[in-house]
């Protein structure tokens, strides 16, 4: 592993400079999972669930959160997202919503931050909206799938 960017030659804490890096194209490709009842699941298949669409609730959520990627976790540079898409899909066994999200860009830095970060916040906010009814809900598997671009190239999780 290489060494930490994130911290100076004296041991501390800084944003990394990525004044002289080349813009290109990056992506990255990150998911998760929220498992419940299968009774939860299938209210939100239904949407028939009292807080409204669940699923159409926590996509848009999870674009919001990766727009707000830099405000959320201090040492990362804001960027300009081209694109960032992020898709829900409900799995049977267990009972699940398998959260899939991809952010791209052209700059500097890549966007994996922000693709972990839709992920998350999309399974926040379908935890939040279907508590009420499965407090026992269990968010996990969020693991950055696939990232493309810059002077690392691509890298892709086994």
């Amino acid at each position: 592993m290489s060494d930490l960017t994130h911290f100076n030659a004296a041991g501390e804490a800084h944003m990394v400079d990525v004044g002289e890096k080349a813009e290109t194209e990056r992506a990255a490709v990150a998911e998760g999972r929220i498992r419940m009842a299968p009774e939860t699941l299938a209210r939100i298949r239904a949407g028939d669930h009292a807080k409204g669409d669940v699923l159409g609730i926590a996509r848009v959520a999870g674009i919001m959160g990766a727009k707000r990627t830099a405000d959320l976790v201090p040492l990362c540079h804001p960027l300009p997202l081209t694109s960032l898409e992020v898709d829900l899909t409900p799995e049977d066994d267990p009972a699940a919503v398998r959260v899939e999200a991809t952010a791209r860009t052209t700059g500097r830095t890549g966007v994996e931050m922000e693709a972990l970060t839709a992920v998350q916040v999309a399974l926040l906010t379908i935890y939040d909206m279907c508590k009420a009814v499965d407090r026992g809900m269990v968010m996990d598997g969020v693991r950055l799938l696939e990232k493309r671009g810059g002077k690392s190239g691509t890298w892709r999780a086994e």
